[in-house]
C-alpha cells in the first residue's frame, strides 16, 4: 500500500496543469462578471424607486445570480462537479430539503403574523402608543 490506494478509495495528488489553471481563471472571470452584475442591480435598486413587482423581480434575479455563483464555487473550487452522481445527490438533496425547510418556516411565520394582525382584536391596543403620552 505504498501508493496510497485501496480497493475503495484512491488518493492521488493533481499538480495544477495548464488545463486546470485555465478552468480556474474562467471560473474567476464568470464569478467576477456575476458579482459586478449583482452589485450593479443592487445599487440600481437602492438608487431608484420601482414599483413593488419590479423590486421583487430584480431581487429574484439577484438571488438567481447568487445561486449561479454558489454552483460555480461548489462545482469548480470544491470539485463537486468531478464527483460521481450519487455523491453529488448526497449533498444536493439535503441542501434542497434545507432550503425548502427555510422557505416553509418563513411562509408559516408570515401567515401567523397576518392572522394575528387580522383576528387578535387586542394586538393593536397592546402594541401602539396611547394618545396623551401614557
Amino acid at each position: 500500500m505504498d501508493q496510497h490506494t485501496s480497493s475503495e478509495v484512491t488518493f492521488h495528488h493533481h499538480v495544477p496543469g495548464e488545463e486546470n489553471v485555465k478552468r480556474i481563471w474562467k471560473t474567476f472571470w464568470v464569478l467576477l462578471i456575476i458579482t459586478i452584475i449583482e452589485l450593479g442591480l443592487g445599487l440600481f435598486l437602492y438608487a431608484t424607486d420601482f414599483p413593488s413587482w419590479l423590486n421583487l423581480a430584480i431581487k429574484g434575479v439577484i438571488v438567481i445570480l447568487s445561486l449561479a455563483k454558489a454552483f460555480y464555487i461548489v462545482s469548480i473550487f470544491m470539485h463537486l462537479g468531478d464527483e460521481i452522481r450519487n455523491m453529488i445527490m448526497t449533498i444536493v438533496v439535503p441542501l434542497m430539503l434545507f432550503i425548502w425547510f427555510i422557505a416553509a418556516f418563513l411562509w408559516d411565520g408570515n401567515s401567523y403574523k397576518n392572522l394575528r394582525n387580522t383576528y387578535d382584536k387586542h394586538f393593536e391596543e397592546r402594541t401602539t402608543e396611547k394618545k396623551g403620552g401614557h
